[in-house]
């Protein structure tokens, strides 16, 4: 038997698919032959090959009329990439609640509301349609100045099971729980090289990853050789983060923090 991950004739909408890992995942569905559909809020130049949409995902009357018209233009909607998201770092402490408000509302109710308008069409299709959220190491572990947006990843996940089992067996739900990826913003978010290079280090495999190879995992997540998986939180995080006790353990010129 040959296997192969081949989405030729699938119609995937990739929410804010433009940049960072979001254009990593559309640049994957693409070469595995999908038709890709991004969106944003703001009116962008397309990525080669897709068609783009304006659209607010926490907007639910934008959120309806933009899954209307990517099923009015292609036919199907097949698979969804919730990956639109993100946080500025806050204190806790001191963030306001309207911070807090619209850091979940993005990185959780948004989901929420895109996957219910992509299910209510997938239902309908013979062949169904998959889900994949994108998520966050934050969901799992302390998320310091980022609290609101640990703790919203961490719904998402519980959300993605939860939607993984009342709407199956037609749509498949699955989460990728992204750690540390090199995109545009690396050095705004880390500093320098040698300051990214010192983070590289506590990495097991030694680097951060890059949003191509997210995009591989929501490639094979929404392909066939996945069709039995769903529910899945799937690690996209390079083997995690060397614990700090075995840093401390180290002179400063093993542990790399010299």
């Amino acid at each position: 038997m040959t296997l192969s991950l081949d989405l030729s004739g699938r119609v995937a909408l990739v929410t804010g698919g433009t940049r960072g890992i979001g254009l990593g995942i559309t640049r994957a569905l693409l070469d595995a032959g999908a038709t890709v559909v991004t969106c944003s809020r703001s009116d962008v130049t397309p990525v080669a090959g897709t068609t783009h949409h304006v659209c607010d995902v926490r907007d639910p009357d934008a959120v309806q009329a933009l899954v209307a018209g990517v099923v009015a233009a292609h036919g199907s909607l097949d698979v969804l990439v919730n990956n639109a998201g993100g946080a500025p770092a806050a204190d806790a402490a001191t963030a306001s609640p309207r911070f807090h408000d619209k850091i979940v509302g993005l990185n959780l109710l948004a989901p929420l509301l895109c996957a219910q308008a992509a299910n209510a069409v997938m239902q309908e299709q013979e062949t169904g349609g998959v889900i994949v959220n994108i998520s966050s190491i934050s969901a799992s572990r302390p998320a310091p100045t980022i609290a609101a947006y640990g703790a919203a990843k961490a719904g998402l996940d519980s959300l993605t099971t939860s939607l993984a089992m009342e709407w199956a067996p037609r749509v498949r739900v699955n989460s990728i729980d992204v750690g540390l990826c090199r995109t545009e913003q690396t050095d705004d978010h880390y500093g320098d090289d040698a300051s990214v290079a010192a983070i590289e280090r506590t990495i097991p495999i030694g680097r951060m990853a890059r949003p191509e190879e997210v995009g591989n995992v929501a490639a094979f997540l929404a392909s066939g050789l996945a069709s039995y998986v769903s529910g899945a939180i799937v690690a996209c995080h390079g083997g995690g983060e060397t614990p700090a006790f075995l840093l401390v353990q180290k002179s400063p010129e093993e542990s790399g923090l010299e």
